[in-house]
């Protein structure tokens, strides 16, 4: 839909979206995922000047169906199997993850989503990671939270948490508070690690 432009556009559209969270946190003017990743598209949309309503409309869709990487099919069930619990803990809204985990097909494999809605802050503030620990009734270190965004990994390392980097595509550590206790370049790695 966007040709030439789709790889520049996309890029800006989800580093607007993350600078968002954070200065609306900073800010503490707090406004949902959904709305923050509209106020993203827009200004993605008008620096490329795009005007198309219908298009606008398609690419905030999509945020409703995403689809997941292969390994996620192979890896939450192994570790159900195992007797670990799962959850979700994310800056998306309650709507956002249902519509997601439900069209994905992969609700099931759950046992409960947490979103930053609940605490009106977005990750990286440790609000949100406290959410998980308040919920969940453990430790921060009695969870192994799993991340592929490395700001993530290392801000629920800082706060405390077991971390697993899931570092698909080999970018370089973070130079942040924190350190995640591995680095795996998929999922399907896990399920043995979890047993160390």
């Amino acid at each position: 839909m966007l040709g030439d432009f789709a790889d520049p556009f996309t890029q800006r559209w989800r580093d607007k979206q993350l600078q968002y969270t954070w200065l609306r946190t900073l800010q503490g003017q707090y406004a949902d995922f959904w709305q923050v990743t509209a106020d993203a598209l827009d200004f993605a949309m008008e620096s490329f000047d795009i005007k198309d309503a219908a298009l606008r409309e398609k690419l905030m869709s999509l945020y409703l169906s995403l689809e997941t990487f292969p390994d996620v099919a192979d890896t939450l069930p192994a570790l159900k199997d195992s007797g670990f619990k799962t959850a979700i803990l994310s800056n998306g809204s309650m709507p956002m993850l249902d519509a997601a985990v439900n069209n994905a097909g992969i609700a099931h494999l759950f046992d409960t989503v947490l979103s930053a809605d609940e605490v009106r802050v977005f990750k990286t503030h440790p609000a949100v990671y406290q959410l998980a620990v308040d919920r969940l009734g453990i430790a921060p270190r009695a969870i192994a939270f799993v991340s592929s965004n490395a700001w993530d990994a290392y801000a629920a390392s800082a706060f405390g948490m077991r971390v697993f980097w899931c570092n698909r595509y080999g970018h370089q550590p973070e130079k942040l508070p924190g350190k995640p206790d591995f680095i795996v370049r998929s999922l399907r790695e896990i399920p043995n690690l979890m047993r160390r």
